[in-house]
């Protein structure tokens, strides 16, 4: 007999931002973002909702956040005391279950389908976890809860910052239907906008295509997008095992060809990776990209350094030097991806390293 899965996603509100406005009240109700510099080097990591409100963004270049917000206030990240507050949340995590999976330093799934209190209630173990990363951590969270990890993820981000979804079984095909197709994760705007001119606007909408309907308009995504907007995904929680090689990796909905584009997405991704790391003490001297073309065509490309690395900075400066080098692409490319290895080996290698960690899509 199967069991109805508890899963509970929580998501920390600008994490980073929100610990630098925690030890620094100077800091408190101003536009900030961490990472980058007002000389316009590197890339936003996390941005402030005061700063988000001028429609700055994580991954965004610096250049352009400050264009966008003239009084934005560029931070250092601090990874290591980012590391002991996650530590103290994956804490908190653990006095109800043991099945944590986390997907970076501010965002996790469990699965408290029994946990160790024998509470029962999903509902109220997630609002027990926010009341106590508000209490003893004076941060806030967002929470999500459902049978499966893609619901739930969803949910975690419709009350932010600070709530807290339930969608529980019967109502998960209604939620379905009236998301707006933005919502749905690993629908991006390009493929938002061919959707648009299919008449396809909600879950409702897409839920008139077959399968096969959505496979011919949008490729193999389009049997992922026939699963999720029904709600399934039996996709289990997977604490995390510390392998040779830490990365993500993402396949887009539509091929990409623009440089400026690409980047974006290699600054996005370099983000997550360096954040799976500095989760786990980790360091590597290869960074590896990936890439593959709208042929499947799979090629990698790898720099090596003598002193080991971590910060998205050097991940995405070597990943786009590393992509620069292909450019202009011979077709569209249609997967980014990027791994970091060579954790306890001070032998440069320019192999392939497959990442182990993906970004779900």
């Amino acid at each position: 007999m199967n069991v109805t899965r508890k899963i509970i996603h929580i998501d920390m509100d600008a994490f980073y931002a929100s610990v630098e406005q925690r030890d620094n009240p100077d800091l408190r109700g101003k536009p900030i973002a961490v990472g980058g510099s007002p000389e316009g080097r590197g890339v936003v990591m996390t941005a402030s909702y005061e700063a988000r409100k001028f429609g700055v963004r994580s991954a965004m270049p610096s250049k352009k956040a400050a264009q966008l917000c003239s009084d934005l206030i560029f931070i250092k990240p601090r990874f290591e005391v980012y590391k002991e507050v996650s530590n103290n949340i994956r804490g908190i995590f653990n006095r109800y279950t043991d099945i944590i999976e986390p997907l970076s330093l501010d965002e996790a799934y469990l699965d408290v389908t029994e946990d160790k209190q024998n509470i029962g209630s999903a509902i109220t173990i997630a609002e027990n976890i926010r009341s106590a990363i508000k209490e003893e951590l004076q941060l806030t969270a967002s929470a999500g809860i459902s049978i499966n990890k893609f619901v739930a993820k969803i949910a975690s981000g419709i009350k932010k910052p600070d709530g807290i979804t339930f969608i529980g079984p019967s109502k998960i095909a209604e939620f379905m239907d009236q998301l707006e197709i933005e919502n749905f994760y690993g629908v991006g705007r390009v493929t938002a906008d061919k959707m648009k001119v299919l008449g396809i606007f909600t879950g409702a909408d897409m839920k008139k295509l077959s399968e096969q309907e959505l496979v011919n308009n949008f490729g193999k995504v389009g049997r992922f997008f026939y699963q999720i907007v029904r709600g399934i995904d039996d996709r289990p929680v997977e604490p995390f095992r510390e392998t040779q090689s830490v990365g993500a990796e993402d396949t887009f909905p539509e091929d990409l060809f623009e440089e400026e584009e690409l980047n974006t997405q290699l600054n996005r991704i370099s983000i997550i990776v360096a954040d799976r790391l500095n989760k786990h003490n980790l360091k590597g001297r290869t960074v590896t990209l990936k890439i593959k073309y709208s042929n499947f065509k799979l090629i990698t490309r790898s720099k090596s350094f003598t002193q080991p690395v971590s910060d998205p900075d050097t991940i995405a400066k070597t990943s786009r030097e590393l992509l620069e080098g292909t450019l202009p692409p011979p077709r569209g490319i249609r997967l980014l991806g990027i791994s970091v290895s060579k954790f306890n080996d001070s032998t440069p290698s320019t192999e392939k390293t497959d990442p182990q960690l993906k970004i779900d899509f």
